[in-house]
């Protein structure tokens, strides 16, 4: 009876162990798009309104030129920026701001529709991962920043970078680096995590600017890629092609990642684009694919430009980019299952979300932090405050901390209750 007990409780503890640490991985953001790769957080307890003031900041300080968003994990935040002439992974420490280390892993990378990196790092273990603007690869010691090594994917592959800078952020899966590079015979390119060896090669299309996902589709896990001219699906191990639907846009401007809905996936495009949902069925080794709906064009009910929808209870959230530039944008909420038009907000503003405990955090090329109650009933603003973060890219949340960088600084406020 006496071992019987031990058993039971050592079996408790360890259950209890492992509980909390999926808790705490479900409490970062190591990688874009956050813990499961698709904008949402699992965290509740969040505030619903911000007193006069604004939200509380916690600590605020300078950054440089980039578009990179922010990895957070094990109470570090992992961004990049120009400093010194060249393109650097930056580690601060996520409660105070104090910088851990810098690291110049590329020269400068300028581009005429911005300048800096383009892609977000992720932590991935007790390593860092990063694609520079000229599709250089590179891994980096978490703890101090050390290079541990640093491939040049266009080199390799003989790829053509894309016009406006490589921007997909890596994605780790089976201790092997998924990027999407562009090259022939190498849209997506696998690289072991360890060596920094190329594992496997896969696709024949350009690059666009989306980052992969990993997305179980037909009752199959697989990595799902959208390219400059079709939505690829992976094996995870091989790279076998599954199942590839063209998808082309202007430009190769597919921007926005793939997002699980209703049973497919769905992909879309700004700039008069559109989106469509994709629905897969077996067919021996491979996956037969066919569009479940598709709005396009001009009356397309959503356009996601570079901002990836946020898919929750059978609905999206996303902004509709509207015209040949994208001047004008909505915060629209569709159907998943039909593509209907549920809800819009016109002329929201251009911005990116990401959401968490019933509400979209916001963050807007004005500077402003939004709240949104995320409900197919209405658009229901909470809170809005103008926090002085110009930027792109969507917030980042870790432990009920929400955290924003532009080329100007980074920013931490507390957003619980």
């Amino acid at each position: 009876m006496m071992i019987r007990s031990i058993t039971t409780f050592v079996a408790a503890v360890l259950a209890g162990l492992l509980s909390s640490q999926a808790r705490a991985a479900e409490t970062e953001w190591p990688q874009f798009l956050g813990p499961t790769r698709n904008g949402i957080s699992s965290e509740t307890g969040l505030v619903d309104a911000f007193p006069a003031s604004g939200p509380k900041e916690v600590w605020r300080v300078p950054a440089g030129v980039g578009m990179s968003g922010l990895a957070v994990s094990g109470g570090n935040v992992l961004t990049a920026w120009h400093a010194d002439g060249k393109q650097c992974v930056v580690a601060l420490d996520a409660a105070t701001g104090k910088q851990k280390w810098r690291t110049p892993v590329a020269p400068e990378y300028k581009n005429p529709q911005g300048n800096g990196t383009r892609a977000t790092p992720t932590i991935a273990g007790d390593r860092v991962f990063l694609l520079t603007g000229e599709a250089i690869l590179v891994a980096l010691n978490l703890a101090d920043g050390a290079i541990l090594w640093s491939t040049n994917l266009a080199e390799q592959t003989g790829a053509q970078t894309a016009e406006y800078g490589v921007a997909c952020s890596p994605l780790v899966v089976d201790g092997r680096v998924i990027v999407t590079v562009g090259a022939p015979q190498a849209t997506v390119v696998a690289v072991d995590a360890a060596s920094g060896k190329i594992a496997w090669k896969a696709g024949d299309d350009p690059s666009g600017y989306s980052s992969p996902v990993l997305l179980e589709l037909g009752g199959r896990q697989q990595l799902v890629a959208l390219s400059g001219a079709s939505v690829l699906g992976l094996a995870t191990d091989t790279g076998a092609v599954l199942w590839r639907h063209p998808y082309v846009t202007d430009y190769n401007c597919n921007t926005a990642s793939p997002v699980a809905a209703d049973g497919g996936v769905y992909v879309s495009a700004g700039e008069n684009h559109g989106g469509a949902l994709l629905k897969l069925t077996a067919s021996g080794d491979r996956f037969d694919v066919a569009e479940a709906w598709a709005s396009q064009g001009t009356r397309s009910t959503l356009r996601t430009e570079w901002q990836t929808a946020i898919s929750l209870d059978g609905h999206l959230y996303g902004f509709d980019n509207v015209g040949a530039a994208g001047p004008v944008t909505h915060l629209t909420c569709i159907n998943g299952a039909t593509g209907e038009r549920v809800w819009q907000q016109l002329r929201f503003g251009k911005g990116n979300a990401i959401a968490a405990d019933g509400k979209l955090w916001i963050s807007t090329q004005a500077g402003e932090l939004v709240v949104v109650r995320t409900t197919p009933k209405g658009y229901e603003e909470l809170a809005r405050a103008d926090v002085g973060i110009r930027t792109r890219q969507a917030p980042a949340l870790a432990g009920g901390l929400l955290y924003l960088r532009d080329d100007e600084g980074v920013l931490c406020v507390d957003v619980r209750k």
